[in-house]
């Protein structure tokens, strides 16, 4: 692993974000949303112009390939199951409350046809979250994951399945922290937020490698990441009181989602297919 590449990339992708936080922090609402969305694709940008630096070709060893196998697709459907996993976890939680009346629903119906109520709204929020998640969210999502399950996949090669997953779970959560700061994700504890959103993306990263892998392509992940994002909200529509920490994607309802999908996965791939992608080395 070359250690001087892979400062020169985080500090590439980690620096720019300091100043988007600094600019979402006197923003308007609107623009936070426009803002936070290009920062998807800062990492791509870091992984370009460190390239360019060490004069090596840009795009080469990330695993940017369109041949589709079935990892494809049920890496793409797990993620509504991920979703409602998720609400089904928040709803043990202290406090959650099932409220399908909510403010936020009839906010979200007055927009659909009449005699439209709570399950016809989660239905189009799928439907939608499915088809956003391989178009338009996938682009965005390919910002990251051309850096996190490509560039950093290609830089630890040679290193163990699991290692790869840490380093690249501690980088990829720190480098939220500007945006986690002013809100996202953790708007009511945003500096506890910073390391929730380090251990979320613990907890995220082994799954999204072991599809990456499976794949043959960083599309793979980018899919689950864009799906995953316009799904997992389906949460925040229907619990309340609002609790950032514990409950929806991001809360400790998700984390403890991801580590049951993580030991399903272990599981799978040791006893199942006998592969060993876990102990092994990328």
């Amino acid at each position: 692993m070359n250690t001087k590449k892979l400062i020169v990339f985080i500090l590439l992708a980690v620096i720019p974000m300091i100043g988007l936080g600094v600019a979402v922090n006197s923003a308007s609402q609107i623009l936070v949303m426009a803002l936070s969305a290009c920062a998807m694709f800062l990492p791509m940008l870091a992984v370009v112009i460190t390239q360019l630096i060490f004069k090596e070709p840009v795009l080469r060893g990330l695993d940017i390939s369109f041949k589709i196998n079935r990892w494809w697709v049920i890496g793409w459907l797990l993620m509504p199951v991920l979703s409602f996993a998720v609400l089904g976890v928040t709803l043990l939680m202290p406090g959650a409350k099932w409220t399908p009346d909510g403010e936020m629903v009839q906010l979200a119906l007055q927009s659909m046809p009449e005699g439209f109520g709570i399950w016809e709204l989660v239905g189009i929020t799928v439907i939608s979250g499915l088809f956003s998640g391989f178009t338009i969210n996938a682009v965005f999502a390919f910002g990251e994951e051309i850096a996190w399950r490509g560039y950093l996949m290609k830089m630890f090669k040679g290193k163990k399945f699991l290692t790869t997953a840490l380093w690249t779970g501690v980088i990829w959560g720190f480098w939220h922290a500007p945006l986690i700061l002013n809100g996202h994700n953790y708007p009511q504890h945003p500096v506890a937020g910073v390391f929730m959103m380090v251990l979320f993306c613990l907890l995220l990263t082994p799954m999204l490698m072991y599809f990456r892998l499976k794949g043959g392509s960083v599309i793979v992940p980018a899919i689950m990441h864009g799906t995953f994002n316009a799904v997992v909200g389906i949460t925040n529509l229907v619990v309340t009181p609002y609790n950032d920490l514990l409950y929806g994607g991001p809360g400790l309802a998700g984390m403890i989602v991801l580590l049951l999908v993580n030991v399903g996965l272990f599981l799978y791939d040791r006893f199942v297919s006998k592969e060993n992608v876990f102990s092994s080395e990328i």
